[in-house]
């Protein structure tokens, strides 16, 4: 099978996503990119993120591929989010919700798809898929699409990939063969390109994120109280505040390259 094959399958399902579920939620075009299931960096997550991370063939045994695609967010949601003093704004929520639901019915129709052609596939949840006492995951999107080159890590902790960090990240296992995607070359974080920004700790008033660390308890404490906040929606445990507003947040600022 092509990439382009699997790239267009993404891209129509997200385009026509809005209209066949009825969401307020509109995606720009998704970034799409793939890793080696037996890329060196896959074991090295064990020690990044926690000793329980799954290798791909943990999933599939035969696993050939990991498949990782970004899903962002008209410029709007973020600038919306990004105007809120205390909560996140209400359509930072509904796209929260509504895109872990994509991701779901996008990971179920890629599984199909794929499947149909001869490839066993394993799709992975959106979120919710971690460890509710250390709040860390057995498979997180974020290093996984690190992997497969979608973009570089920043100070906020985010993915920043070409169209920014304001967005949400999927993956699935398969067991078709794509060529890998080049990692980028170069830093996508201001910061950790040597110039002056930190933009994203401003943002931050909650005591989770500084330059040299993180409480993700911190975090979390605050996402359950915006979650109560909007007790009419779905479970919308989100915040946002250090990924909206930024020079981050729709592009990638730095410079860094693929290739």
């Amino acid at each position: 099978m092509k990439k382009k094959e699997i790239q267009k399958e993404i891209f129509d399902f997200v385009e026509n996503y809005p209209e066949r579920a009825s969401t307020k939620t509109r995606w720009k075009r998704p970034l799409v990119s793939f890793a080696s299931a037996e890329d060196r960096l896959f074991p090295l997550l064990k020690k990044v993120v926690r000793p329980s991370h799954a290798l791909p063939q943990d999933l599939l045994m035969k696993a050939k591929t990991v498949l990782a695609y970004f899903l962002p967010f008209e410029n709007k949601v973020q600038e919306m989010n990004a105007k809120e003093e205390e909560h996140p704004a209400r359509v930072w929520a509904v796209a929260y919700i509504e895109t872990n639901r994509l991701i779901q019915d996008l990971g179920n129709h890629l599984k199909d798809f794929l499947e149909g052609a001869g490839y066993g596939t394993v799709s992975t949840p959106a979120t919710h898929n971690y460890d509710q006492t250390i709040l860390l995951s057995d498979w997180s999107h974020r290093h996984v699409a690190y992997i497969a080159g979608l973009g570089r890590l920043g100070l906020n902790r985010w993915l920043i990939t070409e169209e920014g960090c304001c967005g949400r990240l999927g993956s699935l296992v398969t067991a078709a063969f794509f060529s890998p995607s080049p990692r980028p070359k170069g830093e996508f974080c201001l910061t950790f390109a040597g110039h002056k920004c930190s933009a994203c700790i401003a943002k931050c008033k909650y005591g989770g994120l500084f330059n040299d660390n993180f409480d993700r308890h911190a975090c979390n404490r605050q996402l359950l109280k915006n979650d109560a906040f909007f007790s009419d929606l779905e479970t919308s445990d989100v915040c946002g505040k250090c990924g909206c507003g930024l020079p981050c947040s729709d592009k990638n600022p730095a410079g860094g390259i693929h290739g």
